[in-house]
């Protein structure tokens, strides 16, 4: 039996003030991760992206107690201007993570006038596992996420 997918999602839906380029190549230039990518005083120190379906992805969040989050995954699909999936299901080459997460799916949907539908989803492999990011501040977290990509976007 199939999971209701609402059951495991978690999403974030946002009309920017940035074209869908500006905003894909802000999530797809890891020496740029750090100026949006974790809400502040936490930051992005390490990021490293092959960005292709099958590619590897990583990115290092560290806290201001000295708290580290490694964030290993691989690119599931890539629609350049258009979607991203990544999952930390599997780390570099395909091997299963001892603990899967989550499948983000991230969407630009080009609106004119450049501005831009953007579309954060988080899918879980379990209702405690959505709840317990619920809980960690998922719609506070990425909505500032969110907000801080929005305002770097116009840089790129």
């Amino acid at each position: 039996m199939i999971a209701d997918i609402a059951t495991h999602s978690l999403q974030l839906v946002r009309e920017m003030d940035a074209p869908a380029d500006k905003l894909y190549r802000a999530w797809t230039t890891p020496e740029r991760m750090g100026e949006w990518f974790c809400p502040k005083p936490w930051k992005v120190t390490e990021a490293r992206l092959d960005v292709r379906p099958g590619g590897s992805c990583f990115i290092l969040m560290e806290g201001p107690e000295g708290e580290k989050i490694p964030n290993p995954g691989i690119y599931l699909d890539v629609v350049p201007n258009r979607k991203l999936v990544f999952t930390d299901a599997y780390t570099s080459a395909w091997v299963p993570s001892e603990k899967p997460f989550m499948t983000a799916i991230v969407e630009f949907e080009d609106l004119g006038n450049g501005r831009t539908k953007y579309t954060a989803t988080a899918l879980h492999w379990t209702a405690e596992d959505k709840k317990a990011h619920e809980e960690m501040g998922f719609h506070e977290g990425w909505g500032i996420v969110a907000g801080q990509l929005e305002r770097i976007a116009g840089t790129f």
